[in-house]
């Protein structure tokens, strides 16, 4: 009986630093994800910037013939692809729950707005009347838009393997970086898509 109390007494101390670790782990894996993100705001802050020196400088911005940018269809994009946001969060929040069920159920929708979002660019692409060639409109347009889309579908590519892990027995037991990660780098997007729309589609 003395010997499987201290045996337990032992354990004590050994399953804390294992936590403690692991949780150590998170952290500085966090950071570098944030450092990560923080580079990308860089590449996207030289876009911007560049789109407004262009943008103010430029004597004939829009290509011939084209008056402004149809701003219906890209602003329904837009409220899917930030409201997809909150979703991600009901899913990040479920998973601390330990509810598979509803993290699945949540992240699927994150998925399911964030591939509605792509295809609405893609069909938008295609009604459009300038290309990638058409003056430095048509060049920053599809750049700056395409690098975006290019993010989006990382981040959907993300989501598709944190949901494939749920059904790894035990696989979120020991912390949750992964689905952490994803999901502000979801936020990242929609924050940059949400500059993109202001400076592309309203500031015409």
């Amino acid at each position: 009986m003395d010997s499987s109390i201290a045996s337990e007494q032992l354990q004590e101390p050994l399953h804390s630093a294992v936590a403690e670790h692991t949780h150590d782990e998170e952290g500085n894996s966090m950071f570098g994800f944030i450092v990560f993100l923080l580079s990308e705001s860089v590449i996207f802050l030289s876009f911007f910037v560049g789109y407004i020196v262009y943008k103010t400088s430029a004597t004939n911005w829009l290509p011939e013939g084209i008056s402004g940018l149809e701003i219906r269809e890209p602003a329904i994009n837009t409220v899917v692809l930030v409201s997809s946001s909150f979703v991600i969060y009901f899913a990040e929040k479920a998973l601390e729950r330990h509810d598979l069920t509803w993290f699945r159920i949540f992240l699927f929708a994150t998925m399911a707005m964030g591939t509605y979002f792509v295809v609405g660019q893609g069909i938008e692409w295609n009604s459009l009347e300038f290309g990638f060639t058409t003056g430095v409109f048509g060049g920053t347009f599809y750049l700056l838009t395409g690098f975006h889309g290019l993010h989006v579908m990382t981040g959907i590519l993300l989501q598709g393997i944190m949901l494939g892990r749920s059904f790894i027995p035990g696989n979120y037991d020991n912390g949750h970086f992964g689905i952490n990660a994803t999901s502000l780098f979801w936020h990242f997007v929609d924050v940059i898509w949400i500059i993109l729309f202001i400076l592309i589609y309203i500031w015409q």
